[in-house]
């Protein structure tokens, strides 16, 4: 079939687009990686949501661990020395601990627009293994950034509400102020 006849032909019907959900007044809210919106009345499996997440970045963290042992095991084997065998210690211990507060802090605020966030990406890449036990500490207490999550959401029900509430009757029955 050449490039014209296939442009010619019939186009097959376009499945039917599923029902929009029925409108919800007021905010959404937001989901957290892992959780979506369990974590607002703790229902859909959200506390073994949590052990779970709990339970998985603890074995990757120490599988991590294990890796870097090797790893450095491996640089002793190579035999580089130990000015370079303590630097990549030195260098993983605190790319690991900065990543730790910077991934505790994220669960507490939301960085501001002109943060430094995407300059310490690469940092907080190579101290994975604090960004995960920051994610395990956090779950005994409550999913990974529910608290910010909920005050945001509370703050914007409140709002809602107050706005909801300021409307009285038809604004366009209203008469119209008089003028001094």
């Amino acid at each position: 079939m050449s490039d014209d006849q296939r442009d010619q032909t019939p186009a097959e019907p376009a499945a039917q687009a599923p029902a929009a959900p029925a409108r919800v007044d007021g905010p959404e809210p937001e989901p957290i990686r892992f959780f979506g919106t369990t974590w607002l009345n703790h229902d859909g499996g959200y506390a073994l949501r949590r052990v779970g997440l709990a339970a998985g970045s603890l074995v990757t963290a120490v599988a991590a661990a294990v890796l870097l042992r090797l790893a450095y095991e491996g640089l002793e084997i190579g035999n580089v020395g130990p000015f370079l065998s303590i630097s990549v210690v030195v260098l993983f211990a605190i790319a690991s601990s900065i990543a730790f507060v910077k991934t505790w802090d994220s669960f507490n605020r939301r960085p501001a627009p002109s943060s430094d966030e995407a300059a310490l990406k690469g940092l907080k890449t190579i101290g994975f293994i604090g960004s995960l036990i920051a994610y395990f500490l956090r779950c005994f207490a409550e999913a990974p950034g529910e608290k910010l999550r909920r005050a945001e959401y509370e703050r914007a029900t409140a709002d809602f509400a107050r706005r909801r509430s300021a409307r009285t009757g038809n604004p366009a029955a209203r008469r119209p102020k008089r003028k001094k």
